[in-house]
């Protein structure tokens, strides 16, 4: 009974430690108002054209989005670019297709059907542009790492100098958001990095909400449709209770009660 006792009390002795620690290593986030949080949550269009223009001009020269395509741009619930601006954006782009006639692969302009262009041929190339680190895809990237968009926007603004008695690898860099503190992706923002074409003002915090806020909505395209449709069960789920409910008070009000 004694070593039960002595083996309980070391158990629990472990596990409240284990949640100190875990409470202690927590890294508390960057907090900013979303505007898709909460059950009537919807997405800031301008914020996700914004956003896509960041990830144009900065990220995808590393990160590829493999499971978008040029046509996305344009559906509801989305940035909501034009048709034109959509075809425009896409044909800025080189696809290589084929075979033609003669047996060859050409390179054409990109249409909406495509998807988006991949920054390398594959994983091995990207890993050899990048010191053996491979960048991952961004399509659903806010879904693939604990904190979600917080996380993602807290780590855009992270880069600090290392501590003293800290030392890094050559290519690997400081940043007080990533798991361990170091990472290979260098400082990608910087203030008025890009030129917004709505003339908002291009600070690194803005640049990293927009494109976290545009990374959000690649990972959840039906993010709106899902809040409408939750809505809407609501709605009927109350109507449904209320109706119910006078139907039982008048059938019970046919029932005499025996005193």
């Amino acid at each position: 009974m004694k070593n039960l006792f002595r083996i309980s009390f070391f158990v629990i002795f472990i596990l409240i430690f284990n949640i100190n620690s875990n409470a202690a290593d927590k890294v508390e986030y960057l907090k900013t108002e979303w505007s898709f949080k909460g059950p009537f949550g919807k997405f800031d269009r301008a914020a996700l054209q914004r956003g896509y223009q960041v990830y144009n001009e900065v990220c995808s020269s590393c990160h590829s989005m493999k499971y978008l395509s040029y046509r996305n741009l344009v559906q509801r619930g989305g940035p909501e670019f034009s048709e034109a601006q959509a075809k425009a954006i896409a044909a800025s782009f080189e696809v290589k297709d084929g075979p033609n006639a003669d047996g060859e692969m050409f390179m054409r302009p990109g249409r909406l059907s495509d998807k988006f262009v991949m920054p390398y041929e594959n994983e091995k190339a990207a890993q050899a542009a990048n010191g053996g680190a491979y960048p991952p895809d961004m399509t659903v990237l806010v879904k693939a790492r604990g904190g979600g968009v917080d996380y993602i926007y807290s780590l855009l603004q992270g880069y600090e100098d290392p501590p003293a008695g800290v030392t890094l690898d050559d290519g690997v860099y400081y940043n007080k958001f990533m798991y361990g503190n170091k990472i290979k992706m260098s400082n990608q923002l910087s203030d008025g990095l890009v030129e917004y074409s709505d003339g908002t003002d291009a600070t690194v915090e803005q640049m990293a909400k927009d494109v976290t806020t545009f990374l959000m909505w690649t990972a959840e395209p039906h993010l709106e449709t899902r809040h409408r449709m939750g809505f809407k069960a609501i709605v009927y789920l109350i109507i449904l209770t209320v109706l119910v409910y006078f139907s039982m008070k008048k059938i019970w009000s046919r029932i005499e009660t025996k005193v």
